[in-house]
């Protein structure tokens, strides 16, 4: 069965957004290492960590306020991302995108629905 967050469609789409942002990032240039790329995987793997988090707490005003970081994390990323792109260290096809707005609207049903509970 696994663990709570294991079972999350947001959990599994947001751990593939972090494996693809690690991916992007490992293509960029040195320089740029421990500077975009490394806040770029931080805000990425937040996103299934909060989540985690969260599911692992007790009740569900808790469960809210993480599911809330984990969307923050995701807005911090998709900006670092389109940087990345107007910098021209990564093209907007990259798979890193389309998972970020999966994740989003996976996190915004989440968001909605334990809102409301």
């Amino acid at each position: 069965m696994g663990k709570p967050h294991e079972r999350l469609e947001a959990w599994k789409v947001s751990m593939e957004l972090a494996k693809a942002v690690y991916q992007m990032t490992a293509d960029f240039p040195a320089e740029e290492r421990y500077g975009l790329a490394q806040q770029m995987k931080r805000a990425a793997v937040s996103i299934p960590s909060n989540l985690a988090e969260g599911a692992g707490r007790n009740g569900t005003k808790e469960y809210v306020h993480f599911i809330g970081m984990s969307r923050g994390s995701l807005a911090e990323l998709e900006t670092q991302m389109q940087l990345a792109v107007m910098l021209g260290l990564t093209t907007a096809d990259h798979a890193a995108f389309s998972l970020s707005d999966h994740t989003g609207k996976l996190l915004t049903g989440l968001h909605k629905k334990w809102r409301s509970a």
